[in-house]
């Protein structure tokens, strides 16, 4: 059993699935976090009886141990959903992927997406190619009509960048491919085939999604809200909080944003602070609103791909459960991505929400907004860019060299989802008990 010091920086879910998972095989551990209450972005708020969640966060699950883990923890307060999600495009919303789901667009459109898909696939494009840049891997599985229509503008908005300024370390999984045939059978019809990682997911049943880590943390001792981290000191294996007090280590598990760390450690050489200045991400303006109707079409969320929408998705808390609005009135979230690359202008961006709201028929002109919630969340989605792998290789190299373990979907600076960040708490853990 190790005797090392090990502090847990940040009680998000790869945090505390990290101090849980360290728990579980009897290996104490002090969790710093800098909020006043545990799970980071997974937290929720009450607000005149509506529950709004940081955004949308939804469970979904590819493996059996993190499926149990979740089921151990929440019990019976676990709802599976099989996804209803939809594209507004031409005026019109069609199922979700855009790719699969061709039927119900202009002939136009159809047709130009079919013929350039057929033509990629006749060209041998489908062949996987050794490290193309976003654009060129869009193109090469399927084709310029299908790109131009959906892949192009939605990631450009999303991500706030040109695809050929990205890598494609990212997609796996999250972007569905179905085959040729699958793409011409939801083009002659309305599919009725799910595709993607997401095609069921799980929501808790009462309350918001920070049931979840108030569930792992019911079992932890030694966490220490309100206590931001100030300073960590390498050369004392040293960190100092906002409040003053200082506390060693032996090891640093840090969920902390990686781009922070830079701002934290002191001393940091040039060459690693040059590194840390390559890292790129987009940030996320949420805005959640209670509504004095219910949304009835069941309609979980929708991506919107055009410019003149200034949001690129809006999901319906009431949807995921009843239980998060109040009886007959409904409740959403809407998402806006900008970045030092695509700035949003602040000011006026509520009232052009709500105008594109009505545009898309979210909204209609006799609907009441009951409550208004808004939530800035600075780090949204790291940018996977042409010199995003040398620089987070080095920076991880760097502080994994000095004892301090990179963990989560910010602290290890990559594209997770929920699931990925309890596995990576784990994967962590794993580190300690594995060698001691």
């Amino acid at each position: 059993m190790t005797k090392k010091k090990i502090l847990v920086l940040g009680a998000g879910l790869a945090g505390l699935s990290a101090a849980w998972h360290l728990k579980r095989k009897g290996i104490d551990c002090q969790v710093f976090e800098k909020e006043t209450e545990v799970g980071g972005l997974c937290r929720s708020k009450k607000k005149d009886g509506f529950t709004f969640d940081y955004d949308g966060h939804l469970l979904h699950f590819k493996h059996r141990y993190i499926f149990e883990l979740v089921k151990s923890l929440l019990g019976e307060n676990l709802i599976e959903h099989e996804r209803s999600s939809w594209i507004y495009t031409c005026g019109r919303y069609t199922h979700y992927p855009f790719q699969a789901n061709l039927y119900g667009l202009p002939a136009s459109i159809v047709k130009e997406c079919l013929l350039e898909l057929v033509k990629t696939s006749k060209n041998g494009a489908f062949k996987k190619r050794n490290n193309p840049v976003f654009l060129d891997w869009i193109h090469q599985t399927f084709g310029k009509g299908i790109a131009r229509h959906f892949m192009v503008p939605y990631n450009k908005k999303f991500w706030t960048v040109a695809p050929q300024e990205m890598t494609c370390d990212w997609l796996e999984g999250f972007i569905p491919v179905p085959s040729l045939s699958q793409i011409i059978e939801g083009t002659i019809e309305e599919s009725q085939r799910q595709f993607g990682y997401n095609a069921r997911f799980w929501y808790p049943r009462e309350g918001g999604i920070n049931q979840l880590p108030w569930a792992l943390a019911a079992g932890l001792q030694n966490i220490n809200t309100s206590s931001a981290v100030e300073e960590i000191d390498l050369d004392k294996k040293e960190i100092k909080t906002a409040c003053g007090s200082k506390e060693n280590f032996d090891f640093l598990i840090s969920t902390i944003p990686l781009p922070e760390m830079v701002f934290l450690i002191k001393d940091l050489p040039k060459p690693i602070r040059r590194f840390f200045k390559m890292l790129r991400w987009n940030s996320i303006f949420n805005v959640n609103l209670g509504l004095d109707r219910k949304h009835h079409n069941g309609m979980h969320w929708a991506y919107f791909p055009q410019k003149d929408i200034c949001f690129f998705r809006a999901g319906f808390f009431d949807n995921f459960s009843s239980n998060l609005a109040p009886p007959n009135k409904g409740s959403l979230y809407v998402e806006v991505s900008y970045s030092r690359h695509k700035p949003i202008d602040k000011k006026n961006i509520l009232l052009r929400m709500r105008e594109d709201l009505l545009k898309t028929g979210i909204l209609g002109d006799k609907d009441q907004i009951c409550v208004q919630d808004i939530n800035e969340i600075y780090y949204g989605y790291p940018i996977y860019d042409l010199r995003y792998n040398r620089a987070r290789s080095e920076i991880t190299q760097y502080l994994t060299a000095r004892d301090i373990l990179p963990c989560g979907r910010y602290g290890s600076w990559r594209y997770f989802s929920m699931e990925d960040a309890l596995l990576d708490g784990r994967r962590v853990a794993e580190t300690f008990y594995k060698n001691a």
